[in-house]
């Protein structure tokens, strides 16, 4: 009995073994490891096609927007098409309450009206190499995790400097399979990126929080901006004197359709899974990490949304940092729900069993034996200080006056100290800074959440160990909304004036001295403190982390596995595959949306699922031009069974032929324990069907000219 579970305890260790559907493939290993798979799937490219360094390519329509979307050029001239929700601080930081072109939309009548955010770039993919024997050959098992990150390093740093060809490119070598595995990326960066067109948020945000991460779906989540070079085609920083990019691929476009079962992939960056995390990380997760992620993200939420209610200023100016904070909120507690109700733990642990008994064989004993049993012990060890850590971050992801003075204090006092030289080279800068990070900001709104932030960490985060003066402070305030409010009136740190005054008449003891500046040290000291136990601790279960991978890998030789997500380019491929039939959509078949479901959920004037009147009068009229599927319906949303996660967002989904048919967005709720364990039968990729992305543009904005720019596969 004991060697028949044993075998089939190793079926179980599926952390990052390939399904069909299942995994997040490097562009350079498609020829070798998934080319035959995608063809009996529907694919008609070559490899080469797809990636390929010499000639032109779909990687080289491929790109990574502004460092947490992915993006994709539709046209010769640089239209770069992504999520609505992914230019959403660009388009919020172009609005204003006259020119709310969030709430109301923007398509620009002609280049020459396009709209350049204030900073917004996207990175091209060049290439990518395996320098793994390069890296390891400079490590050996006698090195302690210090010493061995250090050599790494430096050899990271000599690879970057032989392939960044005098500051061209950027250069990034990443760890793969915790550290057993390394790769470089050579990228492109381009930053003039301008807004070329957005739908109104009634139709980019559509169902709001409410149906985010949900399906059946119904949101046209999609804008359009366009890359920008100087007059010889190489990156530049905006000019009005640039030209459109003319790119060396740009997807082409499919009105056609498709079919349950079709074949369909999504070339993106997405942003991380955790697949290889043991079952005591889930567990630490699930009871204590993202407890405290939700409850401080809802507090933020809730305080934000009070004044965001009530002045319009306010919601364009906050839009995108409660975006941000609602999206991880719902996304941690669907984790906790989808971890809880899969028992992933258990299903982990079983696979751990398996492994710890061929890794306490006697010729593995050695090296593996205590790889488990140091795990285990770690997040036992961590429990609540990943829950202080999670009230923590909630405080400094929600509340600007948590982190901001100290970061600018630190800079006002090197100023200070500085001569009159120095200075007059800091002075441009700390002014830039001051100008725009207090643009936008709003007192009172920042005042009540960190009061109610601090509250909330000082009840919860406790037997961690609070950060410095807090528990002494709530001790004596009994909470922290007077000290609060204290504090702001007399902080340099509220006031652009009080900061300008300082400028001129600097003086380290103003900083030193200054409440807001030493609440901020007190919380980011706390952030960053680790005492030599705990580094100790550290090292050790980095060792006996990336020991677990390598073991389970030799356990396993057989097995083809991928590496997880690090906002690398990956391509994952599968079907278009519906979910179990569902009363609440509109569609025959479960694996779309259309129209009719819109506006089957379409409330006048609320808040998440108001629609413009001229999308009703469309729909009222079945005026969906050549866009209508050819049953007549006009398709909406649509799910496949790809392999994706944060990062993916804007990621273009492409069928067999290699054209666009829709753009990924989202991800359903009941597989949000998907960064940690693919599930085959509920994973799915929720896109916007390019089709109504079209519609919207053309017979909606009346921007048929930005289609026309758009090659449309015949």
């Amino acid at each position: 009995m004991k060697t028949k579970f044993y075998f089939l305890a190793l079926l179980l260790i599926s952390f990052t073994y390939v399904k069909a559907d299942e995994g997040m493939w490097f562009l350079m290993h498609i020829d070798r490891l998934n080319h035959r798979d995608m063809q009996k799937m529907g694919l008609q490219l070559t490899a080469e096609e797809i990636y390929s360094i010499n000639h032109s390519s779909l990687k080289d329509a491929i790109v990574q927007f502004d460092g947490g979307c992915t993006a994709e050029i539709v046209s010769k001239d640089g239209l770069v098409l992504t999520n609505h929700h992914c230019g959403y601080e660009a388009i919020a930081g172009l609005s204003t309450p006259e020119h709310d072109y969030l709430t109301n939309g923007f398509w620009a009548a002609s280049k020459q009206d396009e709209l350049k955010p204030q900073s917004l770039s996207v990175r091209f993919f060049i290439r990518m190499d395996d320098v793994s024997k390069r890296i390891l050959g400079q490590v050996n098992d006698q090195m302690s995790e210090k010493e061995r990150e250090q050599a790494i390093n430096r050899e990271i740093a000599r690879i970057q400097q032989e392939n960044e060809e005098g500051g061209k490119y950027v250069v990034s070598v990443k760890s793969f399979y915790n550290g057993n595995e390394y790769y470089y990326f050579v990228y492109q960066d381009y930053n003039d990126v301008r807004l070329v067109g957005t739908p109104s948020s009634s139709i980019g945000k559509f169902g709001g929080d409410t149906d985010n991460w949900e399906w059946p779906r119904h949101t046209g989540d999609f804008s359009l901006f366009r890359v920008y070079t100087d007059q010889e085609g190489n990156p530049s920083e905006y000019n009005e004197n640039n030209i459109p990019l003319q790119p060396k691929y740009h997807l082409p476009i499919s009105l056609k359709g498709f079919q349950e079962n079709d074949f369909a992939m999504i070339l993106g960056y997405p942003g991380r899974t955790n697949r290889w995390m043991p079952a005591a990380g889930i567990d630490q997760n699930v009871h204590f990490a993202y407890p405290a992620w939700v409850e401080a993200s809802k507090v933020g939420m809730d305080h934000m949304k009070k004044y965001m209610d009530t002045n319009q200023q306010v919601k364009l100016d906050y839009a995108s940092k409660y975006a941000q904070v609602a999206n991880y909120w719902k996304n941690r507690q669907g984790m906790i729900d989808a971890l809880t109700q899969h028992q992933t733990a258990a299903t982990k642990r079983t696979a751990e069993a398996a492994f710890n008994e061929w890794a306490n064989k006697k010729r593995n004993r050695a090296r593996y034996g205590k790889v488990i049993a140091t795990i285990n012990q770690y997040y036992q060890n961590t429990n609540e200080q990943a829950k202080h850590d999670n009230y923590l971050m909630g405080m400094l992801r929600s509340c600007t006056f948590a982190s901001f003075p100290y970061v600018l204090g630190n800079g006002l006092q090197q100023y200070a100290q500085s001569n009159e030289a120095k200075r007059e080279e800091l002075l441009p800068q700390l002014q830039a800074g001051i100008e725009a990070e207090y643009e936008k900001l709003y007192l009172p709104l920042e005042q009540d959440v960190l009061a109610a932030e601090l509250n909330l960490y000082a009840m919860k985060a406790k037997a961690a160990g609070l950060a410095p003066r807090i528990d002494s402070l709530y001790s004596l305030y009994g909470n922290f909304d007077t000290y609060i409010n204290d504090i702001f009136n007399e902080s340099i740190f509220t006031s652009t004036e009080k900061l300008i005054a300082f400028l001129n008449q600097p003086d380290t003891q103003t900083i030193a001295q200054d409440p807001l500046y030493l609440l901020s040290t007190a919380l980011m000291d706390r952030y960053r403190y680790v005492d030599d136990e705990q580094e100790i601790a550290e090292e050790s279960f980095q060792r006996a982390f990336r020991l677990m991978v390598e073991g389970m890998q030799k356990a396993n030789p057989k097995k083809v596995y991928y590496p997880d997500a690090n906002s690398t380019l990956r391509l994952t491929y599968g079907k278009i595959t519906a979910l179990p039939a569902d009363p609440q959509n509109d569609a025959q078949e479960n694996y779309y949306t259309t129209l009719k479901g819109t506006v089957a959920k379409y409330k006048p004037n609320d808040d998440e699922f108001d629609l413009p009147k001229g999308l009703l009068e469309l729909y009222e009229k079945k005026d969906f031009g050549r866009y209508a599927d050819k049953a007549g319906y006009l398709p909406v949303n649509f799910l496949t069974n790809n392999d994706i996660t944060g990062g993916n967002s804007g990621s273009p989904v492409i069928n067999g032929k290699g054209e666009l048919i829709g753009i990924a967005f989202d991800g359903n709720i009941e597989a949000m324990a998907g960064d940690v364990i693919f599930d085959p039968q509920l994973q799915r990729t929720i896109a916007v069907d390019i089709r109504y992305v079209l519609f919207l543009i053309d017979k909606l904005a009346g921007a048929k000219h930005i289609v026309d720019e758009m090659t449309i596969a015949p």
